[in-house]
């Protein structure tokens, strides 16, 4: 009698012992999706309107992967051009991009008598190089640090609400609406901007989200592991 409390005991350390590990597997391996804020208070402006600008040095300090967004606080004097063209990146220019390499996600308004503010969420939906610039004034805004470039890795992959039909057309896109749409890029119709870069809040939700997920389809194996421990 002794012997069995003392194999039940030994059986129920081992128990929450592998409880724990697979907890702690679970939730170390769950990564949210993030939002980036351009520039972070400073907003997306040249060097001329805000010298202390650098955006290159902004994106050094941050790891980019696929799904995340990109969020340009911005007003309507200024551009969010995406490319994935490198050349078109360094002639701050997007008049010659081919097709499927370069959308224009916000184009400015100098005309306006008033600038006004704008907030652009640009989703990150291809890996590799992604480049970014304003191209107005005839490339002047780019020349003067209106532009920067990130790697994008593949980290979770795309959330299903990023994905697209092969043949659906750009938003904000000059062309959009023509057979000559730019690239094969969407924010889908029920996207709300997202909140600032890193809001803790956001980012918990998110993670434990991901993480109860994951913890059910992987429920069917822990009970298996269980019942084996049961058996013995």
């Amino acid at each position: 009698m002794i012997k069995q409390r003392g194999y039940t005991s030994t059986s129920v350390l081992q128990f929450f012992t592998i409880s724990c590990l697979l907890l702690l597997s679970f939730s170390g391996s769950v990564t949210a999706y993030k939002n980036y804020t351009v520039g972070d208070s400073l907003g997306w402006y040249d060097t001329l309107e805000k010298p202390a600008v650098n955006y290159q040095k902004w994106a050094a300090a941050k790891n980019f992967s696929l799904g995340d967004f990109l969020i340009f606080n911005t007003d309507n004097n200024h551009s969010v051009v995406q490319t994935y063209n490198f050349t078109i990146y360094k002639l701050c220019d997007d008049n010659d991009a081919l097709q499927n390499d370069t959308i224009e996600w916000s184009a400015a308004n100098p005309s306006a008598t008033v600038p006004y503010p704008v907030s652009v969420p640009v989703p990150l939906v291809k890996e590799g190089m992604n480049y970014f610039f304003s191209s107005d004034y005839d490339g002047e805004q780019c020349q003067n640090g209106q532009q920067f470039k990130i790697n994008v890795t593949h980290g979770q992959g795309l959330p299903k609400s990023l994905e697209e039909p092969d043949d659906a057309p750009a938003p904000n896109s000059p062309d959009f609406g023509s057979d000559d749409s730019a690239p094969d890029t969407i924010v889908p119709a029920n996207f709300n901007h997202p909140i600032e870069e890193e809001s803790d809040k956001d980012e918990d939700s998110g993670s434990f989200s991901l993480l109860f997920n994951s913890l059910d389809r992987k429920l069917n194996g822990f009970l298996i592991l269980l019942g084996i421990f049961c058996i013995f």
